[in-house]
């Protein structure tokens, strides 16, 4: 067994965190699922719901880089195994919720969980993949998060569906898979090659960050994940509302995010294969300028379902795309003594991106935009992120030729 898991260590660590983020993805839209049960259940207020709602992106925003600076420290296999069990333990409590206090507090343990394992999915499949492969790898890995979303989305269109299972499936197949990473995973081959790096202390993390040439990788890394994310989480909570105020029926507006959700499976693929390839810039490019073309299509376009489903699927190919692109180069920002925690940040700015698309698009609807009107406006914030991954992406290339 022992002998069958170092010869395929590649192949099983993808799996095993392509498994992870299918979960995650189930997890992080299981809100939205249970929402319409939910809040009527509990008599939760406008506000209180919205605070549902962002309460496990609040618990991402300390998980992630917390999970990325103990990872540095105590291993990255240990700290995925642990966030895996927090997500899921917090996930299935999320089914005894009772009140909005305890509904809030449980949401936001369980982001703590999915955000420390974020980081370390990411450096696992990274590190244990020969460099030529690295990109397909994370791509791989990647894209279980928008197949879980569509799982998510898939549990809504079943009218009468208990609420609670989507927690039970969301918290319960993660605790099964927690040991099956436990026997089958490996650390990463490069701490088997070297000393383990005890990592940078919290007071040398700022350091760690922007010192040695690493500060402006940093920042347009942070740029990148955070304009890109704005735009994705505002999609995954406007989507279905913005296309009902296009005219669009509840289930047409279900089938364009289950389209959007798996559209995104296939464009983190397909990105992943090519980010490895000579024209990482070309395909960064192409990627991003695609992506705002949908999305200012998806502005205009008819309001007919079969072409609002074709759009939709087109636009999580390049939106996904984007995400993986960021996902495959971020390793490549640190060396790998600091890795975790460098991902983990980015993972951490980017979540407050997530955080802050949701409220941007609300703001433009309480303003009297149209949906229209509000896919318009935020293609500039997306053309933003695009320029930070290109030029991020352009200097990668510049010193990977160097060396």
């Amino acid at each position: 067994m022992k002998s069958f898991i170092a010869e395929n260590r590649s192949a099983i660590t993808v799996l095993l965190c392509f498994l992870t983020a299918l979960f995650e993805g189930v997890d992080l839209q299981a809100a939205g699922v249970a929402a319409p049960h939910l809040l009527p259940l509990l008599k939760l207020s406008p506000a209180q719901a919205g605070q549902f709602f962002s309460a496990s992106t609040l618990g991402l925003l300390i998980g992630a880089p917390l999970g990325g600076w103990l990872a540095d420290r105590v291993g990255r296999k240990t700290m995925l195994i642990i966030s895996i069990v927090v997500f899921g333990l917090f996930a299935l409590a999320t089914s005894l919720a009772y009140d909005f206090g305890s509904l809030v507090a449980l949401r936001f343990a369980t982001g703590v969980g999915l955000g420390g394992a974020l980081p370390n999915m990411i450096a696992l499949a990274s590190e244990n993949t020969r460099s030529e492969r690295r990109g397909l790898a994370v791509g791989l890995m990647y894209c279980g998060m928008p197949l879980g979303g569509a799982v998510a989305s898939a549990i809504s269109l079943t009218g009468g569906a208990n609420w609670k299972d989507v927690f039970y499936i969301g918290g319960g197949a993660p605790l099964l898979l927690a040991p099956v990473i436990a026997l089958a995973l490996t650390e990463s081959m490069k701490a088997h090659q070297a000393p383990v790096a005890r990592g940078p202390g919290l007071a040398d993390l700022a350091r760690t960050l922007f010192a040695e040439g690493r500060a402006l990788r940093t920042l347009l890394l942070w740029a990148g994940f955070g304009f890109t994310l704005l735009v994705l989480y505002l999609l995954l909570n406007w989507l279905p509302s913005l296309l009902i105020g296009r005219g669009f029926s509840k289930p047409v507006a279900a089938m364009v995010q289950i389209a959007f959700n798996l559209g995104g499976v296939i464009g983190s693929i397909v990105v992943g294969w090519l980010i490895d390839g000579k024209r990482r810039g070309l395909v960064t490019a192409v990627s991003f300028i695609s992506t705002i073309v949908f999305l200012l299509g998806l502005a205009v376009m008819p309001a007919e379902a079969a072409v609002a489903i074709a759009i939709g699927a087109a636009l999580g190919v390049g939106i996904m795309s984007n995400q993986a692109i960021l996902y495959a180069i971020a390793p490549w920002c640190y060396p790998m003594e600091v890795r975790g925690a460098g991902i983990g940040a980015a993972v951490a700015v980017g979540r407050l991106g997530s955080l802050m698309g949701p409220l941007v698009a609300g703001q433009l609807v309480g303003s009297g935009h149209s949906a229209s009107q509000v896919l318009l406006n935020v293609a500039p914030i997306l053309v933003v992120g695009a320029v930070a991954a290109l030029v991020l992406t352009v200097r990668i290339n510049r010193d990977a030729a160097a060396h």
